[in-house]
C-alpha cells in the first residue's frame, strides 16, 4: 500500500551465499545488490517528486476545489505565483501536532500493550501470536496479530465520542487536514531515517540486511529486512497496518461529517465510498495473519518506500474520493449507485475468493476441491543454494486458471468502483485507479521475474497453461 517501486528489475550479483529456511540464496531475496542507472533514476525521481505529488493534490482541493489544472493555469498565465500558492497553504499547527502525536501514541499502545482477544470469540479469525515466514538469515519472527482489535477499539471510541462524549468534533481530521500532512511527513522521514541508521549501525539481524553501495537506493528501498525494537515492535508490520490503514476509515468518516456540516446531508456517493473502502480495511485486518506471507512482508525491506509511504502516501492519496466529495457532493442515480456497489462487491469477492483458493490449495497440498472439482496443477521443481532439489505445485484451476493474478484483478475492480462513485466531472478521484494499475502490474512483473528465475522451464509450462496475467483473454 505504499508508493510503487522503480519500474525496472535491478540486476543481481552472486554474493557469498547462505540458504534461508526455504533454501533461498542470499542473492535471490529482497532488493537488489547492485543498482542500474534506470533504477537509480526512478528512485531519485520518487524521492524528489512523490512528496510534491501529495502536496499538489491536497493543495488543489484546498485552494482550487480539486481542480488539477487550475493551479498550473494560474501560474502559467501569471495570475498567481508558486510563492503565493505556498503562502496560502496552512502550515503545521500546535493543534495538529497534538492530534498526530496522540494518534500515533494510541496506536503504539494498542499494538504493543493490548494482547489480542478477538481470536478467542470470533470464529475463523486468526489472531494472537503468529509466526512469519523464514527470513533469509533463517529467523522466524513472531508477531502479535491484533490489528482487527485495534481497529474495533479505535472506531468504538470514535463513535462513542460522536454520540456521547463530544471531546472533539467528528470533522477534526478534515479541519486539520493540511497541518496533519506536515506532521505525517515529519514522522515518515523520521522513521525512514532511523531505519537506515539502524540498518548501518545496529541492525536487528546483520544477515537480514542488504547494501547496494548507493545511498539513495538504500534509503528508499531499505537496508533491513525486518527492523525491530525489542521483541515485538516490528517496524514493517506496524507501519504497513497502523497508523495509516486504521486511520483510513476514520478519515472517510470525518469527510462524511464535513459534507453533512457544509451541505446538510451525506450523499449516496459518500456512503458508497465509506462502505466499500471500510470493507477493504476490515478485510485487511481480518486477514492480518495471512498478510505475513505476502510480498510486502516476505520480500520488501523497510525504508522510505514503506516508512514515508505508509505515513503519507497511503492516508492522503487513498482517501482522495472522500475528500473530493466534500468539495463536490455527488448524488448518484439509483442505477449508477447500484452499478458501483455491485462492481465493488464483485471485485471484493474475486479478490478474497481467489486468495482463499490459493491458500486452501497450499494448505492441503492440492487435496481439496475448487469449484466442485479436484484442482489441476503443474508440478515444478527448483534447486536451492545448498544443492537440494525441491518440488512445488502451481495451480491452474479455479480463478487461477483464468489468469495468473486474478486476485489483483478483483482489487482493481474495487479500486475502480471507488472512483466511479465520484462521477465523471473531475480527474482527481481517478488518480487511485491509475496508480493501482501501475502498482499491481509492476508487482505482477516483479513476482513473475522471481518465479521465472526460480522455476525455469517449469515456469514456461505454467505460463503456457495460464497465458494471461490479469484479464482473461486480454492481458
Amino acid at each position: 500500500m505504499a508508493p510503487s517501486s522503480p519500474t525496472s528489475s535491478p540486476k543481481q550479483r552472486d554474493p557469498k551465499k547462505f540458504p534461508d529456511g526455504n533454501g533461498t540464496a542470499q542473492g535471490a531475496w529482497g532488493r537488489a545488490w547492485e543498482v542500474d542507472w534506470f533504477s537509480l533514476a526512478s528512485v531519485v525521481f520518487l524521492l524528489l517528486f512523490a512528496p510534491l505529488i501529495v502536496y499538489y493534490f491536497i493543495m488543489s482541493c484546498d485552494q482550487y476545489s480539486c481542480s488539477l489544472t487550475a493551479p498550473v493555469l494560474e501560474v502559467v498565465t501569471g495570475r498567481s505565483s508558486l510563492s503565493e500558492i505556498w503562502a496560502r497553504t496552512p502550515g503545521v499547527t500546535a493543534r495538529a501536532a497534538q492530534i498526530y502525536v496522540v494518534w500515533v501514541a494510541f496506536q503504539v499502545v494498542l499494538y504493543m500493550m493490548v494482547p489480542d482477544f478477538c481470536h478467542k470469540f470470533l470464529p475463523f479469525y486468526v489472531g494472537g501470536v503468529q509466526e512469519g515466514a523464514v527470513t533469509p538469515a533463517g529467523t522466524v519472527n513472531k508477531y502479535e496479530i491484533n490489528g482487527l482489535q485495534a481497529w474495533i477499539i479505535t472506531h468504538l471510541l470514535w463513535f462513542a465520542n460522536a454520540q456521547f462524549f463530544h471531546w472533539f468534533s467528528p470533522t477534526i481530521i478534515f479541519d486539520n487536514w493540511i497541518p496533519l500532512l506536515w506532521c505525517a511527513n515529519i514522522l515518515g522521514y523520521a522513521v525512514s531515517t532511523f531505519a537506515i541508521v539502524k540498518g548501518y549501525f545496529f541492525p536487528t539481524n546483520a544477515r537480514d540486511c542488504k547494501f547496494t553501495g548507493n545511498f539513495f537506493y538504500n534509503y528508499m528501498m531499505g537496508v533491513e529486512f525486518n527492523p525491530r525494537i525489542g521483541k515485538w515492535f516490528d517496524f514493517k508490520l506496524f507501519f504497513n497496518g497502523r497508523p495509516g490503514i486504521v486511520a483510513w476509515t476514520l478519515i472517510n468518516l470525518s469527510f462524511a461529517a464535513k459534507q453533512q456540516e457544509l451541505h446538510g446531508s451525506v450523499t449516496n456517493a459518500m456512503v458508497l465510498v465509506n462502505v466499500l473502502q471500510a470493507l477493504y480495511v476490515v478485510d485487511f485486518f481480518w486477514n492480518e495473519a495471512w498478510y505475513l506471507k505476502t510480498i510486502d512482508i516476505c520480500h520488501d525491506h523497510f525504508g522510505w518506500y514503506l516508512g514515508w509511504g505508509d505515513c503519507v502516501w497511503l492516508p492522503y492519496l487513498y482517501t482522495l474520493q472522500g475528500l473530493y466529495l466534500v468539495y463536490h457532493p455527488v448524488q448518484l442515480s439509483a442505477l449508477h449507485a447500484l452499478g458501483v456497489l455491485l462492481l465493488g462487491l464483485g471485485g471484493y469477492y474475486i479478490f478474497r475468493a481467489a486468495n482463499h483458493q490459493k491458500d486452501l490449495f497450499r494448505k492441503t497440498n492440492g487435496h481439496c476441491t475448487v469449484w466442485g472439482r479436484k484442482p489441476r496443477y503443474i508440478e515444478c521443481s527448483y534447486t536451492s543454494s545448498d544443492g537440494r532439489r525441491h518440488r512445488s505445485r502451481l495451480m491452474v484451476s479455479g480463478f487461477w486458471g483464468l489468469a495468473r493474478h486474478l486476485n489483483y484483478t478483483g482489487d482493481l475492480m474495487g479500486s475502480l468502483a471507488y472512483c466511479l462513485a465520484c462521477g465523471f466531472s473531475h480527474l482527481l478521484p481517478y488518480f487511485y485507479i491509475i496508480y493501482m494499475c501501475v502498482l499491481l502490474v509492476h508487482r505482477c512483473l516483479r513476482d513473475e521475474d522471481r518465479c521465472s528465475r526460480k522455476y525455469g522451464r517449469d515456469w514456461e509450462r505454467y505460463t503456457a497453461a495460464v497465458p494471461r496475467r490479469l484479464l482473461p483473454g486480454l492481458f
